[in-house]
């Protein structure tokens, strides 16, 4: 699976748990840290939660070993670490306080193929 199919079916399982305003960030061109960010939020600490724990379940299932996680006991921004993809969960405040949108705004916007509307 290349990063960006990995990226893809993150938003995609991300997006059938009803997570919102779902967005993939390309950064290999101006980052080191990761192909592709994955950033998408959830409706409260406890959803931020099962979107993480779904995501990891889902891609374990794929073939697709969890790298690292942070920030899962505080559950308002969960951290997926995949290697070439990063996938950031967060409630709505911890979003808009860290505002990793604007902080990556010279990233590639990705067409998530479906997922990303927000609900």
């Amino acid at each position: 699976m290349t990063s960006l199919e990995l990226a893809k079916q993150a938003a995609k399982i991300l997006d059938e748990k009803k997570a919102m305003d779902l967005s993939i960030v390309g950064i290999r061109d101006i980052s080191v840290l990761a192909d592709y960010f994955v950033i998408a939020t959830g409706t409260s600490n406890t959803h931020v939660k099962a979107l993480a724990d779904e995501v990891e379940f889902q891609l374990k299932e794929a073939g697709v070993p969890l790298g690292h996680m942070e920030g899962y006991r505080s559950n308002t921004w969960v951290l997926l670490d995949y290697g070439h993809v990063i996938i950031h969960i967060f409630t709505k405040e911890a979003r808009e306080f860290y505002d990793l949108d604007r902080l990556w705004q010279d990233g590639e916007k990705i067409d998530a193929g479906g997922a990303g509307e927000t609900n």
